[in-house]
């Protein structure tokens, strides 16, 4: 006879509570406290635990972003290219803005060459991808991702990472519109 498993397990309660630890303590100080020794001591989980399962304090950012940044932004089927692209852009703006928003712009700038975050970014260009082809299917004529990167993420982002000042929805359709034009 098997043993019963338990939904999620002790693996999902260790990462849950040493995410929540990271999410607070950078909401609370600034990252250059941050720690594993202090994401140990907030979690309650053993800092040996920590390192066997993420290695290093870049490791761990990257998994905490990933999985918050998965839970956040789905990729939108509104029906339409411009709607798609507007509840897109409108919600990583959102995101950029909130109170997570520095973690994520910051994870990305440091963080992290492979692992969770290169795997999310991958995954997230083929969802962006498909979105494209569904406006395709649909006889809309999309953007390359590329330009829709340029023209739309890129300067979302740039606002958040240079002027210290993130956007608005407006603001966000803004570039949705620009990129629109562009392709009419």
């Amino acid at each position: 006879m098997q043993p019963a498993r338990r939904p999620g397990g002790r693996s999902a309660k260790v990462r849950a509570a040493v995410h929540d630890a990271v999410l607070e303590l950078l909401r609370e100080e600034d990252w250059d406290t941050l720690s594993i020794a202090r994401v140990a001591e907030r979690s309650g989980v053993h800092q040996a635990t920590i390192y066997r399962r993420w290695g290093t304090l870049p490791a761990l950012v990257d998994d905490t972003v990933t999985e918050q940044l998965s839970k956040g932004s789905p990729v939108p089927d509104t029906g339409s290219l411009r709607g798609d692209l507007e509840a897109y852009a409108t919600r990583v703006a959102a995101d950029v803005a909130g109170p997570l928003g520095r973690l994520y712009v910051r994870a990305a700038h440091i963080g992290t060459s492979g692992g969770d975050y290169e795997t999310y970014m991958t995954d997230r260009a083929l969802q962006l991808e498909a979105m494209l082809e569904r406006a395709r299917r649909r006889g809309e004529d999309p953007p390359e991702l590329l330009e829709l990167m340029e023209l739309v993420l890129a300067p979302i982002y740039y606002h958040a990472i240079f002027f210290n000042r993130p956007i608005g929805p407006e603001h966000a359709r803004t570039y949705v519109d620009r990129l629109l034009r562009l392709r009419g």
